[in-house]
């Protein structure tokens, strides 16, 4: 299965692209479902058709649906979320407010990768395209498996043995004076086979043969900006970016003095997007006379994108991550493209290497090779983070 990440800024007219896609490969003949998993659904909005969370057909081969939290939330979480009720409600809470309170903050956006998870082992579609959150939100989903991880190997799983051992024991004097049960083994399976989930996800996430993200950006300098820092830190993530969608081009047409500034910062705008991203391939987008609702609009956008092209195909196949011996001496580089190397923070403890920018962190298991190795070195190099290790 083709897997499609549209992300980028609130508000750059990813939806649009998202859906205008979606609108080629059906054409082309793919079975694609586009699926939102942005908690603001503007999907149905740029269809300008009724959507849920199950797929409804758009037309012929193309599929759309709104991710519905609270439906994977119950089907995913329900034992821990009952679970959670049940105590909260045993310290006094109400049931509305106990609830409430048992669905955890940023939920709703981790089932998001759930349910991609599920459509991908169900194999129903040949493309599935996903309308995701704003990057900011993206970029903190994508770093879950890794941080996740981390705490089911440290944590979670020792305390799992040890609640299973203690429970026979403990829970004839727990409950009364508590007041509620200790977790039996189905609450206490369910974070465990969730993380397995989102493991297993991982590997398709960072499959640059399947797996791309495309930006979608607009040329003004707060949004490259944030287009620049999502490249990089999708790359600290080792998810792999094909292609940049520079949307709301002024017209050359447009000649009315209003936008004779606008041009002109557009002009020079465009051109940073090509030389900051590049070698990524760039498309253009133009500013269109009208709003990009209903499949008409959508169509003349998917002309405009990609005239006589398959948007499925991997535009460009990004190496994030490699290792390079040279003799005795071995060099993990990181593609990292716009980041200073005064910016970065390097750590090593056993066979991790953590790496830090800004209030992104990614704790990297090294190769064999490496982990018996110590860092004696680093430097910035065309993009690449270039860390040496020598015995």
């Amino acid at each position: 299965m083709r897997v499609i990440l549209m992300t980028g800024k609130g508000g750059v007219g990813k939806t649009s692209v998202a859906a205008a896609t979606g609108l080629r490969c059906a054409e082309l003949g793919y079975k694609t479902l586009v699926l939102s998993t942005d908690p603001a659904h503007s999907l149905a909005d740029s269809f300008d058709l009724e959507l849920s969370h199950d797929p409804r057909q758009v037309r012929p081969n193309l599929w759309g649906a709104e991710l519905d939290a609270l439906m994977e939330l119950e089907g995913n979480w329900g034992a821990v979320k009952r679970y959670i009720t049940q105590v909260l409600q045993a310290r006094g809470l109400d049931g509305v407010q106990a609830e409430e309170l048992a669905i955890l903050p940023g939920m709703d956006e981790i089932f998001g990768l759930v349910r991609m998870k599920r459509h991908y082992d169900e194999g129903e579609y040949d493309v599935l395209i996903i309308d995701s959150a704003p990057t900011g939100t993206a970029l903190r989903l994508l770093s879950l498996p890794e941080v996740s991880g981390w705490y089911m190997r440290r944590f979670y799983k020792p305390l799992q043995k040890m609640s299973v051992a203690l429970r026979p024991l403990v829970e004839p004097l727990f409950k009364p004076i508590a007041g509620f049960s200790l977790p039996d083994n189905e609450v206490m399976d369910a974070p465990y086979e969730f993380y397995e989930q989102i493991e297993a996800l991982e590997k398709v996430l960072t499959d640059n043969t399947q797996t791309s993200v495309r930006l979608v950006t607009n040329p003004e300098k707060m949004v490259i900006k944030e287009s620049l820092r999502a490249h990089a830190y999708l790359s600290l993530y080792n998810v792999s970016t094909d292609l940049v969608i520079a949307n709301r081009i002024i017209p050359e047409e447009v000649t009315d003095p209003f936008f004779k500034r606008w041009k002109e910062n557009q002009e020079q705008y465009r051109q940073e997007i090509h030389d900051n991203f590049s070698p990524l391939p760039v498309k253009e987008v133009p500013l269109f006379s009208e709003e990009m609702c209903g499949l008409a609009a959508l169509e003349r956008l998917k002309e405009t994108l990609y005239p006589g092209e398959d948007p499925a195909q991997v535009y460009y196949q990004e190496n994030t991550i490699r290792v390079v011996q040279n003799k005795s001496e071995y060099s993990l580089e990181l593609y990292l493209p716009g980041i200073p190397k005064d910016r970065i923070q390097l750590s090593k403890t056993g066979d991790e290497l953590n790496v830090r920018i800004g209030n992104h962190r990614r704790n990297l298991v090294l190769p064999q090779a490496l982990a018996a190795l110590q860092p004696s070195g680093a430097k910035m190099e065309d993009d690449y983070l270039k860390i040496r290790f020598a015995a």
